[in-house]
């Protein structure tokens, strides 16, 4: 068996501190000893004891905004979609660090701070895209693009915390079908209140079964 890289070493000495000691009391200096490490090693991987914790926020936010830079005014709503479960899929991967991360969060008041100020900022980068988005709709789009940003980051943090609190056994599932939901509240009717409005979005169904279950729910909610 490989011997773990030195970051990963960092990141399960500083937890295993914070089980042990609490994340107040835990110095850099006790997780370089506990990794078998030098301060000089930590500082190369992390820039302080609370970014060990948080350290993908930054390159999550990069990766949520080049998803989003890619779709054009047609997929939008799709990127969104893509957004969230990107974020989704990058806290399950992550497994028993991400629940550790949640326990010691939700114990330490000033991580809570830090946790909700970068939710704030996965909020702001959504609002501003959606705002972007609504741009050619007749009513005023800001308020339209804050409750809906909000809505696409409640939707995420709710099955993200089912998921961390172990209530939900397929997340990715139950986040498209919460990103259905939102983007049902918030899809604009056609303009000239005619015509047909399409929303896409992912699905585990393959195709052959998603055709009929469409057709059913056009014939049970016909356009009036």
């Amino acid at each position: 068996m490989s011997k773990p890289r030195a970051r990963e070493r960092l990141a399960e000495a500083a937890f295993a501190l914070f089980d042990e000691a609490g994340y107040e009391h835990t110095t850099i200096d006790d997780i370089t000893e506990r990794a078998g490490l030098g301060r000089t090693t930590f500082f190369r991987h992390y820039r302080s004891k609370e970014d060990v914790i948080f350290p993908d926020h930054d390159w999550l936010l990069d990766q949520v905004a080049s998803r989003l830079q890619t779709s054009s005014h047609a997929t939008a709503l799709v990127a969104v979609s893509d957004a969230v479960r990107l974020v989704l899929t990058h806290y399950v991967a992550e497994g028993d660090l991400a629940r550790r991360r949640y326990a010691l969060t939700s114990r330490v008041p000033a991580l809570r701070d830090r946790e909700i100020a970068s939710v704030a900022r996965y909020q702001r980068l959504f609002r501003e895209f959606i705002a972007g988005w609504m741009a050619d709709i007749a009513e005023p789009a800001p308020l339209r693009a804050e409750l809906m940003a909000a809505a696409v980051v409640a939707a995420h943090n709710h099955v993200l915390r089912r998921w961390l609190r172990g209530d939900s056994p397929d997340p990715n599932r139950e986040v498209d079908e919460a990103m259905r939901m939102v983007i049902g509240l918030f899809a604009s009717p056609a303009q000239d209140g005619n015509g047909t409005t399409v929303v896409a979005f992912r699905t585990g169904q393959d195709i052959d079964t998603l055709i009929p279950a469409l057709r059913r729910l056009a014939e049970e909610h016909p356009a009036t």
